[in-house]
């Protein structure tokens, strides 16, 4: 029996260790040849297969992987049509897993990857094959239901946390009217913008106000709190959720001129809240302001990861072997928090159509009643995901990384 893993959508900065996760836990299961998708379900149409085996044949290997963020494998965004309308793709796929005599299919992503594990698996029982299908969890975003946690958003939160605290002390040195934006991903949750309260500390004064997708986002609104706040402070830092709507649904960002196109799964692509939002207060209140996009630093910042996101990657990367071997299919794997203080997690086993095409909002009883800051049961939840480091290898003064290339 083989096995063959895929990487999609966006990358993080621990996704290879889910990666790695998976290659070694499927090597000691028995499996013979453990094969990557090159560019996930895309290029496994095209019949781009990689030799694991081959690619990760020394120890040094697998721990470079660890350390190396984005998708080592490639990703893509590939929207696969329902069975019910075109077989041909799913016909296809199953003659290539059976030509390579895969036994266990694995798919690490979010969201739109679990829904591709959901439709794989649901024909995969239709027509009778015996193959497993696992998905294993990632996204920054912190928004896929029933696991605690996703994989990906403790490296990215203590990035944001980490900038955060520096823009501030960037911000006040000039002693000036100032106002500084700064745009974070997250498209209709805003677990990532909210993990910048955790800058707040007995060394910074924290950010002065969180918008978030969660709460509807009114322009005028907006203007009104960063007046009353600058009356009191000059320098304002403000952490603003690239997803954050206005009352009639749309996106902030669609206010701009920029163009909004969709990826394959039909979501818009966000970007231009934060320097949208500087020209308004620009021109409504007596100030400099600055826009900032962090933008894809987030996701791909290796060189200050999460010791315990980097270990919980790993870590569901074996248990969806796991999960296989004993015969399960049509499920994602999830973390499961048994306490904060001390922090304890395992790994649990969820049906796949308990996680696909939903999204898990930050909980409203989490953000202050101003809307404008996260309250302790947030701060609670998400330190402990952001603990320890676990820094790259150096290589003449910077990262070294492993590629497939």
């Amino acid at each position: 029996m083989n096995v063959i893993v895929g990487q999609s959508g966006g990358p993080t900065s621990v996704i290879n260790a889910s990666l790695a996760g998976v290659y070694q836990a499927a090597r000691k299961a028995g499996a013979e040849k453990v094969y990557g998708m090159e560019n996930g379900i895309a290029g496994l149409l095209e019949g781009r297969l990689l030799d694991l085996n081959a690619l990760l044949d020394e120890e040094i290997k697998i721990e470079l992987l660890k350390r190396t963020p984005s998708s080592f494998l490639g990703s893509c965004r590939y929207k696969l049509k329902k069975a019910e309308e075109d077989e041909s793709e799913y016909k296809k796929v199953f003659s290539l897993l059976e030509q390579y005599q895969i036994g266990w299919f694995f798919y690490i992503g979010g969201n739109d990857s679990m829904d591709t594990i959901s439709k794989l698996s649901e024909y995969g029982k239709r027509i009778g094959s015996p193959i497993r299908f696992v998905g294993v969890p990632k996204t920054i975003d912190n928004d896929l239901m029933i696991t605690d946690h996703t994989p990906g958003y403790g490296s990215a939160a203590k990035f944001v946390a980490t900038v955060m605290k520096e823009i501030i002390r960037d911000a006040t040195v000039y002693g000036t009217n100032y106002v500084t934006i700064v745009e974070i991903m997250g498209r209709n949750a805003g677990w990532l913008t909210a993990a910048s309260a955790l800058a707040r500390g007995e060394d910074s004064e924290g950010v002065d106000m969180i918008c978030l997708p969660e709460i509807p986002f009114t322009v005028e609104g907006f203007l009104k709190k960063v007046t009353a706040m600058q009356k009191k402070k000059k320098s304002i830092v403000i952490a603003v959720s690239e997803g954050v709507k206005l009352p009639d649904g749309r996106y902030v960002c669609e206010l701009s001129d920029n163009v909004q196109d969709v990826d394959s799964f039909g979501h818009k692509k966000l970007t231009g809240t934060a320097r949208y939002l500087a020209n308004e207060c620009a021109k409504a209140l007596n100030t400099k302001t600055r826009a900032i996009e962090l933008s894809t630093l987030q996701r791909c910042c290796g060189h200050l990861t999460s010791r315990t996101d980097i270990t919980e990657a790993y870590q569901v990367g074996g248990a969806a072997v796991l999960a296989a071997q004993s015969g399960k299919s049509g499920v994602a794997i999830t973390l499961v928090r048994l306490s904060d203080k001390p922090y304890q997690c395992t790994t649990g086993t969820v049906e796949i159509e308990r996680i696909a095409n939903f999204e898990k909002k930050i909980p409203v009883e989490w953000i202050n009643s101003t809307h404008t800051d996260m309250l302790p049961p947030f701060l609670d939840y998400a330190r402990p995901l952001i603990q320890a480091e676990l820094p790259p290898f150096y290589v003449d003064g910077l990262p070294y990384h492993i590629t497939a290339n």
